[in-house]
């Protein structure tokens, strides 16, 4: 067996509980969608999704048919829905429509083209339209709309309009309230319309886990919830605005621990030296070393995930302790100081996210240090370091 340089672990206890805390937050009755674009944010799709359907999960949503198309080869054919938001090419529309993926449709190219689809096919294209609020991304804006139905309505028999949607642009600061709130009522406005046309769809969504959580009123019927499952706030803002409308009721559920990682990362010692006072240690002159010290050598870099950014910033967990990271980080490896730490040797376990002991290095504290969100860090991590399932 070829040895891997590090390997990722996603607790399957962690996830559950993760999924416990959000039904219970958010009730039963609304459906969730979970969100596995980048790689299952960087969780590995392939392992992720099987993980998922085990918890009662059976709604996937995904950017691009290319990640579609991973999906579909793990997911349960017969129970499991997914959902595409983003890009799509032609072909791709067609594979969808024979193969009952769902899609947004965000302008007339597209709707044109998942009719022609479905007509070729002898299926009716099922679609999500999106409504442009004022992210101005994607999406039918409110002048649009009658011509948009009119379209719909004559092509009846080829579409199944099953959700309306839209994205808010930055629900994870409280510095976007204002734009945030005209969204809202530029949604509604739309919902109305179709609503006037007795084309209500089964389905209306709007937020994502941030918005789930600040604008309960727009919950609607389905959520498409992506950080939120995988373990991690939104942001710092979002955390403290959960905790402050639970503090009157629902104890229970009122920690910001409610939330529990599901990924962990870890890797071995390659190699010990020691370093004596007045060298510099790897590349450049960025690491003088003050006194005789000891290091190790962890194989990664930012060639995986950890970025060069953490150079002479970044910590690892070895035995216990919080180890600096000395030097550049290289591509494929990096250097920390073990001066403190008794009889480390090669093949210790090293840990860049998770736990060991007592001590934790969380996703966070990377992003503390090189001021990248949670989101950016795990997508960050390369699909060909193996995932492991940690079973319950």
């Amino acid at each position: 067996m070829i040895m891997s340089s590090s390997v990722i672990t996603l607790s399957e206890s962690a996830m559950r509980r993760n999924w416990q805390f959000m039904k219970s937050y958010f009730g039963e009755e609304i459906n969730i969608s979970a969100v596995v674009k980048g790689n299952a944010y960087g969780h590995g799709i392939a392992e992720y999704v099987p993980l998922l359907e085990g918890c009662g999960v059976n709604h996937f949503s995904v950017y691009s048919s290319g990640e579609a198309y991973e999906v579909h080869r793990v997911a349960d054919p017969d129970n499991s829905t997914i959902m595409i938001m983003g890009a799509m090419g032609a072909p791709d529309i067609v594979w969808a429509v024979e193969e009952g993926v769902e899609f947004f449709v965000f302008d007339m190219h597209r709707l044109t083209a998942a009719i022609a689809a479905a007509v070729m096919c002898g299926k009716k294209a099922i679609i999500h339209i999106e409504a442009e609020t004022g992210m101005y991304r994607t999406g039918f804006d409110d002048k649009q709309i009658p011509a948009l139905i009119k379209v719909m309505k004559e092509n009846a028999d080829h579409i199944v309009f099953k959700g309306l949607c839209m994205h808010f642009a930055g629900a994870e600061s409280i510095s976007n309230h204002l734009r945030l709130k005209q969204q809202q009522s530029a949604f509604k406005k739309i919902h109305k319309r179709f609503i006037a046309a007795s084309m209500e769809p089964e389905y209306v969504h709007t937020c994502c886990s941030a918005a789930a959580i600040r604008f309960p009123e727009m919950r609607y019927n389905m959520l498409r919830i992506g950080i939120l499952q995988y373990g991690f706030w939104p942001s710092q803002e979002i955390m403290v605005e959960y905790i402050n409308k639970k503090q009157k009721g629902a104890p229970s559920i009122l920690r910001p621990d409610s939330l529990e990682r599901v990924i962990r990362w870890e890797s071995t010692i390659m190699s010990v030296k020691s370093v004596p006072a007045g060298a510099f240690v790897g590349y450049g002159y960025s690491y003088l070393a003050q006194h005789d010290m000891q290091i190790a050598i962890v194989p990664v870099g930012y060639g995986y995930g950890f970025s060069r950014s953490l150079s002479n910033t970044g910590y690892l967990l070895i035995h216990g302790y919080r180890v600096p990271v000395i030097g550049i980080v290289n591509m494929n490896c990096l250097a920390v100081d073990i001066s403190k730490v008794d009889g480390v040797a090669i093949g210790d376990e090293v840990v860049l996210i998770g736990q060991q002991g007592d001590m934790e290095i969380s996703v966070a504290s990377f992003g503390e240090m090189t001021n990248l969100l949670n989101y950016e860090l795990l997508t960050r991590l390369p699909s060909h370091i193996p995932r492991m399932v940690e079973r319950v």
